[in-house]
């Protein structure tokens, strides 16, 4: 086994690294808006999905429930997100406060213009292969 070589080609800790620098690069754009790419992420949910309980929510956004509920609560916190229990059961809601709402339109215009950014230089072939790859791996 040539180690170098293999773990260059490994197709884990490339995707790894690039899941990554990805984070890094858009938590830092976001950062003078205070919040991350996951928080970001679970505001567009609630805003889009509304009366969705949180565990959809969760699995929309591919959180894992303590990180779902550790967002939500600097969500909440922030005054952009407030929890409120549905009408059947233990089901439990989300929804934007104002404050979360213009926030969000905010975010919206930034999230387009990375996303445009990130696609620069790839052909349409290439964004498709991607997102097919990163969904098969994502699946458990």
């Amino acid at each position: 086994m040539k180690l170098p070589d293999d773990l260059s080609k490994c197709l884990i800790l490339n995707t790894v690294a690039a899941a990554r620098t990805l984070l890094r690069r858009h938590d830092a754009q976001l950062k003078p808006f205070g919040v991350t790419v996951q928080q970001f992420a679970l505001l567009a949910a609630i805003r889009f999905h509304p009366g969705e309980p949180v565990a959809a929510l969760a699995q929309r956004v591919l959180l894992d429930r303590t990180s779902l509920t550790r967002n939500l609560d600097l969500l909440e916190r922030k005054g952009l997100v407030r929890r409120a229990s549905g009408t059947v059961g233990n089901v439990r809601l989300c929804e934007l406060t104002g404050q979360g709402d213009r926030l969000l339109d905010r975010l919206l215009p930034e999230w387009e213009q990375a996303n445009s950014a990130l696609r620069k230089g790839l052909s349409g072939k290439d964004e498709a292969t991607y997102l097919k790859l990163a969904k098969h791996f994502a699946q458990e």
